[in-house]
């Protein structure tokens, strides 16, 4: 499973530019996260719902898998460079 999250970083790419930003104008997950970072997606009167939660889910997997193939395949670029050393 390694392995295929760190080799399939370009999947995640196209998949964090359609999904992760759509709709386009402005992109839902910004607008999540900004609702998130304001301190009123989790108590008061505009509390998010279970709805936006899976928006947040749905819309931050690529991302999130992006974020993962990336770190995993510079960690494995230093770790062949130190032993090749």
């Amino acid at each position: 499973m390694k392995n295929q999250l760190k080799n399939n970083w370009k999947l995640f790419l196209l998949a964090s530019f359609t999904l992760g930003l759509a709709p386009f104008n402005p992109p839902h997950i910004l607008g999540k996260i900004k609702w998130i970072l304001g301190g009123n997606a989790f108590f008061g009167a505009n509390a998010m719902q279970l709805k936006d939660w899976f928006d947040v889910l749905l819309h931050g997997t690529p991302w999130l898998l992006l974020v993962i193939s990336v770190v995993l395949k510079l960690y494995d670029l230093k770790i062949n460079r130190n032993t090749t050393s």
